[in-house]
């Protein structure tokens, strides 16, 4: 008899059973596909040498989490349709089809609010590209969009989908520690999975996976921490924004722009905004198209051509990105003050005239792609938000905070700031 399934051999989760049909068919769509030249963590990999994993091994890595999660709870009674778990299995595999270049780096470049001034954010994109694959395949994802949106009469889907203990977390956080070799992010998956069940229409923990639960809190700070608001990361986040905030500043001034990636000039000439999202706007179908076609190596090979530009500016920065020859990251006691700000600028602008980079003219403007100031937030559990729920042994749901016998879930609701300051090092302080 042939097999339902076809195997993906994943390093993180080891086998995983992919069902023939409408998810297989999903994984090997171009939507899917293109999230393999998507790196899962921006520009981490500029850190950690490992971490070049994609946006595709953790669309599946979420999907694998989501099977075993839904033959848990089925285990223990919950019934479900064949609809049901497709669907899930799909809005889990889909979740972040929406992901621009280099994941959230270039996120709220590329895409400027249009009149309505709502910001571009990946998952309106996920949503859409999600409506554009159910309309090509007849209505399938149908389920899965319910699920996505929370919409759907079963409010437990959506919970493994997005939540403070969804199948993208639990993955995100396994798959990146494995990559960038940081060991506090290893999390218990499979205790926290096997102690899952749907109480009253929503997942809850056993109590005796309730400290497991605790550590994926307390690895996701650590993790944030380390890895995903590293200083280095940030100076590198911001020299690829200012790099391609200055060619779209020269779009049709420079003749080295030009030769950027096709799907990269769409953005850069500004043919579309984020109100293009909504399904009946007129470049809808256009934007789609565009996003879909662009990529990490499309950015990669225009900033190799960037660098013969003219534009000193322009080639400096391209050139650091490329070189790894990166701005400083400096920790502050409190969020940059408008003095500080102007007096980073103005020593930036004498330094960029000392360098040949900008005429004096131009070198105050030219000095705001060359400071960045930020305040970078995390909060590793949020009792606002969706709550953890513990299925105490007494028959109680309790929030996690207050299930007994935990000692830092309440600590980690506390919103942790760090503001700072990038700058090149010869002018850093």
């Amino acid at each position: 008899m042939p097999s339902r399934f076809t195997l993906f051999n994943d390093p993180v989760h080891g086998f995983v059973s992919v069902p023939k049909g409408l998810v297989l068919g999903l994984v090997e769509s171009p939507e899917v596909q293109r999230l393999r030249r998507i790196r899962q963590l921006g520009l981490g990999f500029l850190v950690f040498p490992g971490a070049v994993h994609t946006r595709f091994e953790h669309g599946v890595g979420a999907m694998a989490l989501m099977g075993e999660a839904l033959d848990t709870l089925r285990e223990k009674g919950t019934v479900m349709a064949t609809d049901e778990v497709d669907g899930a299995l799909a809005a889990a595999l889909l979740h972040d089809v929406g992901h621009g270049p280099f994941s959230h780096t270039l996120e709220h470049q590329l895409l400027r609010p249009g009149p309505s001034g709502r910001p571009f954010h990946h998952e309106r994109m996920s949503r859409a590209l999600m409506a554009r694959l159910d309309r090509r395949l007849g209505g399938r994802l149908d389920c899965a969009l319910a699920i996505f949106d929370g919409t759907y009469a079963r409010p437990f889907f959506h919970s493994l989908v997005a939540s403070q203990l969804d199948m993208d977390r639990l993955d995100y956080l396994r798959r990146d520690s494995f990559y960038t070799g940081v060991a506090e992010g290893v999390v218990g998956v499979d205790r926290v999975i096997k102690t899952m069940r749907v109480h009253d229409g929503h997942v809850v923990i056993e109590a005796k996976g309730a400290y497991a639960v605790e550590n994926v809190l307390l690895s996701r700070r650590l993790m944030y921490w380390q890895v995903y608001l590293h200083k280095t990361v940030l100076a590198a986040d911001h020299v690829l924004r200012a790099t391609v905030a200055r060619a779209q500043e020269r779009w049709k001034l420079d003749p080295a722009l030009d030769h950027t990636a096709p799907s990269l000039a769409f953005f850069l000439a500004g043919r579309a905004t984020a109100d293009d999202l909504d399904p009946d706007a007129p470049g809808h179908d256009a934007l789609l198209d565009a996003f879909v076609a662009l990529d990490d190596p499309d950015v990669l090979y225009s900033l190799k051509r960037w660098t013969e530009s003219d534009d000193r500016v322009l080639a400096d920065l391209a050139r650091r990105f490329l070189d790894r020859d990166l701005f400083r990251t400096t920790p502050l006691d409190a969020p940059a003050t408008e003095i500080q700000v102007e007096d980073w600028r103005a020593r930036v602008a004498a330094w960029l005239v000392a360098e040949g980079l900008a005429s004096r003219d131009d070198a105050a403007r030219d000095a705001g792609l060359y400071v960045a100031t930020g305040v970078a937030r995390l909060a590793a559990y949020d009792t606002a938000g969706e709550a953890i729920r513990v299925l105490e042994r007494d028959g109680a749901v309790r929030e996690l905070s207050e299930s007994g016998g935990l000692s830092t879930a309440g600590a980690l609701e506390a919103h942790r700031e760090r503001a700072y300051v990038c700058l090149p090092k010869a002018v850093a302080p």
